[in-house]
């Protein structure tokens, strides 16, 4: 349970018709944190979500579902509890893994220069192969701390981030603009660039841990690197600053076909995503040539075009 009131700590949650993920999701909160420290934001879930946030004794904000955006819809719930010092984003699905997750999380808080820390996603207990790797690859048994010279080393993985679980000193945010206001998503790593790039830390905790991971279909995969792409092409300077994605790329390709091992029948399928995920990331590098219909088709977030 966190030692921090109220006053100083606020966790956010984004959902949309969460009710089959509640009876995972909300008993391992409420083992961590008091119920009136979280701040549902609900985007007109049509199966009850806000009833049974309520029903937990968990604040919420209902917004309308063409409102949302990934950064505006956070910055904005950041507003709405001015006197938090310390921010925690989670989605709905991402299930903390013990009672003490969160204290983990906000441990390094401690160093006044940490801008946001980041905690350890595992992939989820029903999770495949190809599915639980991607979780292993992305966030390592090791903690670190990350500033804008790990770039040296790290290049564009110096910026990875996820507002699936997350926490940001208010401090920090506002000092660089807070979340942009209107980006397709990939906000978290958008402002970790901006901390670092302004001189804060980020620190990845390993020993904060929550269960989150996605079984996502050939053509989700193709869709969510169809946003990326769009992503690196409207934020430029990401690229400039962190450079290029493809060395990660080629080194978790790798690492999957090892890990794989003699799970040779899954092999074709890993091999077709990867293509589809290049295909997807590529034609949204292009998009400024692709007309709004076509885009809406081959995005994951089809809101964001209307």
């Amino acid at each position: 349970m966190l030692r921090q009131t109220s006053a100083d700590v606020a966790i956010f949650v984004p959902t949309l018709n969460a009710a089959n993920e509640w009876q995972r999701f909300a008993p391992a909160l409420l083992a961590c944190v008091q119920p009136e420290q979280v701040l549902i934001l609900d985007s007109s879930s049509a199966d009850g979500t806000a009833d049974l946030a309520r029903a937990t004794g968990f604040r919420v904000q209902s917004i309308s579902r063409s409102d949302f955006n990934h950064g505006g819809t956070r910055q904005w719930a950041t507003e709405l509890l001015p006197k938090a010092e310390l921010l925690i984003f989670l989605t709905q699905d991402a299930v903390l893994a013990d009672p003490g997750a969160l204290e983990a999380l906000l441990a390094p808080f401690s160093d006044p220069n940490i801008a946001a820390t980041f905690g350890r996603q595992l992939p989820r207990p029903e999770a495949g192969p190809i599915e639980a790797h991607a979780r292993f690859f992305n966030y390592p048994a090791q903690s670190s701390i990350r500033t804008l010279e790990s770039r040296e080393a790290l290049g564009f993985k110096t910026i990875f981030i996820s507002n699936s679980f997350a926490a940001y000193r208010r401090e920090a945010l506002m000092a660089v603009g807070g979340f942009p206001a209107n980006v397709i998503f990939g906000e978290d790593t958008i402002t970790a660039a901006n901390f670092l790039l302004a001189g804060w830390k980020i620190a990845y905790v390993a020993e904060a841990k929550a269960y989150h991971s996605h079984s996502y279909t050939w053509s989700q995969d193709f869709k969510r690197y169809f946003d990326i792409g769009v992503l690196h092409s409207r934020e430029g300077w990401l690229l400039r600053e962190f450079g290029q994605t493809s060395g990660e790329g080629r080194r978790f390709v790798v690492s999957e076909l090892g890990y794989l091992g003699r799970r040779f029948w899954l092999i074709p399928s890993a091999l077709i995503r990867t293509a589809l995920k290049l295909l997807g990331y590529r034609l949204g590098r292009l998009e400024l040539h692709v007309s709004t219909e076509w885009k809406r088709k081959l995005s994951m977030h089809p809101r964001y075009w209307t």
